[in-house]
């Protein structure tokens, strides 16, 4: 079911927009619609953090760790 609805929006805007619509052949309203759709959409693809990843958010501390300077020692202390 359609229903009407009044927009204020800068004229250069609309402008652009009518430019765009007509460059893609669809209407400004179908353009307006499709938008406004995507918002819907994206919002549903968010993923959600659960509550126990969120809490466990920065329990490991962060090091700066050379993991591949510290393999090479191992295996020469190791083989040496």
């Amino acid at each position: 079911m359609n229903t009407k609805l009044t927009l204020n929006v800068d004229k250069d805007v609309i402008e652009q927009a009518k430019i765009y619509a007509k460059e893609h052949q669809i209407s400004l309203s179908q353009l307006i619609e499709n938008f406004l759709q995507s918002l819907q959409t994206n919002k549903q693809n968010q993923s959600k953090i659960s509550p126990l990843v969120e809490s466990l958010t920065g329990v490991i501390p962060s090091t700066d760790l050379d993991d591949k300077k510290n393999y090479h020692d191992y295996l020469n202390q190791k083989y040496s």
